[in-house]
């Protein structure tokens, strides 16, 4: 028995489409990643970039579990001396909705080569309007 290799040519992209609205931050990144990746698919090799494109609607609506929305803290650090900047989850998704979802999919995300590949095809909108409907999203349920 002989083991297949997926090869580029071979994968054809998929598009989409999750609706965030009420779905908890962690478990929606996760499926989130795995369809960037295409774990999803039967033939996965994990150095070939073969995985689909996401469009996430209704980013404002995400939840966190317990106490996270003021005790989880973002770090960004300009690496000059003291500037090191602290936002809780509540602050960074009032200012920016789409940010802790983005990071939580790249963190989730291989650190190798394909990492910043597979975040490119992550799109996500604060409300239900996009501009992918010429792409035919497959609807996806997150349960």
């Amino acid at each position: 028995m002989k083991t297949s290799t997926a090869k580029k040519s071979e994968m054809k992209g998929e598009w989409y489409l999750i609706d965030a609205n009420e779905q908890v931050l962690g478990r929606l990144a996760t499926r989130i990643a795995r369809l960037l990746m295409g774990k999803h698919r039967p033939n996965y090799t994990p150095h070939v970039d073969a995985g689909d494109h996401v469009v996430v609607i209704n980013a404002q609506g995400i939840r966190v579990t317990g106490n996270k929305s003021e005790q989880k803290i973002y770090y960004r650090h300009s690496t000059l001396p003291g500037k090191l900047k602290m936002r809780t989850y509540r602050e960074t998704s009032a200012r920016f909705p789409t940010r802790p979802l983005q990071l939580a999919v790249l963190r989730m995300l291989p650190k190798n080569r394909l990492q910043a590949k597979r975040i490119r095809r992550l799109h996500i909108y604060v409300g239900t309007e996009h501009p992918h409907q010429a792409q035919k999203l497959i609807p996806v349920d997150i349960e």
